[in-house]
This record gives structure tokens, C-alpha cells and sequence, in this order.
């Protein structure tokens, strides 16, 4: 799929189930949490997110080991918050398979700010990194919640076009600040790039950002733009060598990806009206 192919529809969010846990949680839009014109950022939403999730497992005591990591995140922007505002949140389960589970996150503010938030998580063995089957004590959590509904965690953002359709890369540095106690560049770090060129947007949006291998031992990422139907997508690449001796000189792999390819995209696209509007 190309990035001039038509993306698929939008469809809201799956909604919470009758019976099952959910967790709440508040927070207050702090000033270094938004933009210039005082709103929300998309990257401090998403360690909100990341913050409400894990004091959810906390407080329900879901073992540490196996561990989980992000494969996809979709952010339904349907009003900024601002400045001062204060969230609710809820979370709940809403689906899982073999090795994953969704977890779904609505989100208001008590001036007006609203979000639906849905993240795949796979679950890993801590020691080797693989996918583990999702364990007994989960499924008794957070079964109930799940319905019996089942997800895939196939990745459907448009693919990278061939670097002669495609426009030129654009830099992005990676900061040391940017990274986990993995090594890795943090979830919500991604989410910066996308305010950087798609931080703007007139009336309510979708965001899915899709991770990949992760970005690491780079000190730098190349950012790939191009329109599609009704939105943009986003490409993060591990750069092509410089020749300057430094991080991306290595024309062979970093953490087992090819430089020039992409490591993580997002697809970015206006909400069709009334999409979450009681039918």
C-alpha cells in the first residue's frame, strides 16, 4: 500500500463493555504539557496515557514479567484540551489475542477537551524479547472487559514509498532525554515528530502512529512527509550514512533494521463528523 492509496475507513473506537474492570484517573494540563496557543500537546496526551495505564496493572497487581510493549496507538482528537484543564480518564480492555491486548482510554476535560485513545500492547518474555502467550492472571483481570472480543495487531498504515516517488528525508535529532531505562526512544517521544508537522489541524482528527523495532544507538532520525486522502503520513527512517564519522555511517543495520528504512509511521486524518454522536 502507497501512500496515494486510499486509507481505509474510519470507524469509532470500540466502546466500553457492560461488565469488567475499569480504572480512572485524572490529570491537570500543565504548561510545559502544551503548545504555544496553550494546547494539549499530542506527546504529553500520550505519557498520560502511558502514566494512567501503568498505575492501572499497579493497582489491579498484574505481575511486572512478562512485560509488554506498544506495536500501535490511535489518538481520536476530537477537542483539545488547554492550558489548566483538568482530564478524566477511564481505561478499560477492549479485546485480545493470542499474545496482545487493546487497551482503550476515554478521555474529557472539564472544558471541553476529548479523546479516544485505543493501544495494542504485545506481551513480551522480559529475557528474550519475544511474544508471550497473554497469561492466566490477565485474562482474569481483564478478561470480563475484553468480551470475547478479538484484535489483530496487523500493522495498516500505508508503507514507505520508493525513494523516487517519495519526497526528500528531513533530520530529527534524537536527544539523550528522549530515551527509556530500555535504551530505546520512549513511546511518547514519537509523538513529537507528529506535532512537528502535523501539530496544526483544522477541526478533529486521527492519529495512528505504528511502532516498529524500536530507535536506538542513533543519534539522529530521518522524517519522510507525504499527503494521502484527507490527511498526511509519516515515516521515521534510521538514517542514510553521512560520511562525518558519526551515528549512520553504517551503511548495514542498526538493532536489525536496514538504514533507509522505516522504523515507526503514523497516518494522520480528519474525523468524519459526529463519528462518536449517540446513533
Amino acid at each position: 500500500m502507497s501512500a496515494t492509496t486510499e486509507p481505509l475507513p474510519i470507524d469509532r473506537l470500540a466502546p466500553r463493555a457492560p461488565a469488567g474492570r475499569t480504572f480512572g484517573g485524572r490529570r491537570k494540563v500543565r504548561l510545559g504539557d502544551v503548545d504555544a496557543d496553550g494546547r494539549l500537546r499530542l506527546d504529553a496526551l500520550t505519557r498520560y496515557t502511558q502514566d494512567v495505564s501503568d498505575d492501572d496493572t499497579t493497582d489491579a497487581g498484574l505481575d511486572t514479567e512478562p512485560g509488554w510493549v506498544v506495536r500501535s496507538t490511535v489518538v481520536d482528537e476530537l477537542a483539545p484540551a488547554h492550558l489548566g484543564e483538568w482530564l478524566s480518564f477511564e481505561t478499560f480492555c477492549t479485546g485480545t489475542g493470542g499474545r496482545w491486548a487493546e487497551r482503550r482510554l476515554s478521555i474529557l476535560g472539564e472544558e471541553g477537551g476529548r479523546y479516544e485513545v485505543a493501544t495494542l500492547w504485545v506481551c513480551v518474555d522480559g529475557a528474550t524479547g519475544r511474544p508471550h502467550r497473554l497469561t492466566d492472571q490477565f485474562i482474569e483481570l481483564y478478561g470480563e472487559a475484553a468480551a470475547g472480543r478479538r484484535v489483530s495487531a496487523r500493522l495498516v498504515n500505508p508503507a514507505l514509498p520508493s525513494p523516487q516517488v517519495r519526497g526528500a528525508p528531513r533530520p530529527w535529532q534524537v536527544r539523550s532525554a528522549d530515551h527509556d531505562v530500555y535504551r530505546h526512544v520512549n513511546n511518547a517521544a514519537y509523538w513529537a515528530v507528529v506535532e512537528e508537522w502535523a501539530g496544526a489541524w483544522s477541526g478533529p482528527r486521527r492519529v495512528r502512529l505504528e511502532y516498529g523495532a524500536g530507535i536506538s544507538g542513533v543519534d539522529r532520525i530521518d522524517v519522510v512527509t507525504e499527503p494521502v486522502a484527507d490527511g498526511c503520513a509519516l515515516w521515521w527512517l534510521l538514517p542514510l550514512p553521512r560520511g562525518d564519522g558519526g551515528a549512520g555511517d553504517d551503511p548495514g543495520e542498526v538493532g536489525g533494521v536496514g538504514v533507509g528504512e522505516a522504523v515507526a509511521s503514523a497516518l494522520v486524518r480528519s474525523l468524519p463528523p459526529d463519528l462518536y454522536e449517540p446513533s
